[in-house]
């Protein structure tokens, strides 16, 4: 019987591990959608907010604002695709995110986003977005460095 408990408890505990290596994803998603969101309403002050460090980095700022700028539209938001920065990991990852998305009856708009998995599953994962490019290409592949 005792052989039975044990091994239901180690069977939730690798599931509980697993869930929350798995659900990093949707919180990557999560985050890429609002910061499509605030620069589609051209609030600098959010994309400057949702990007980590940038209030203290002048050139961050700048690309936040010129981004807000030029990609304002109203209408709904629509995510198209999201290529993710990394796929399931165990500790914490660097990558660079690919998300194409629509605003209203707008052409497809497509991003690249710097993003960083911080921690492991034992103590749980932070998405943090890092860096986020202008508008490139619909057919191009995200630069090595933006």
């Amino acid at each position: 019987m005792s052989l039975i408990v044990a091994g239901v408890v180690l069977f939730l505990v690798l599931s509980a591990l697993l869930a929350r290596g798995l659900s990093i994803g949707g919180a990557e998603d999560s985050a890429l959608t609002d910061l499509v969101k605030a620069e589609a309403r051209g609030d600098a002050a959010g994309v400057t907010g949702l990007i980590d460090g940038c209030r203290a980095d002048a050139g961050c700022r700048a690309r936040a604002a010129a981004n807000a700028q030029a990609l304002k539209r109203s209408g709904t938001v629509s995510i198209v695709l999201i290529q993710p920065s990394s796929s399931f990991s165990l500790g914490s990852t660097l990558g660079t995110a690919r998300v194409v998305w629509l605003v209203g009856g707008s052409l497809p708009r497509v991003q690249c986003v710097r993003v960083r998995h911080a921690g492991n599953l034992l103590s749980g994962f932070t998405v943090e977005l890092l860096r986020v490019s202008v508008r490139i290409k619909s057919d191009h592949p995200c630069p090595a460095h933006f």
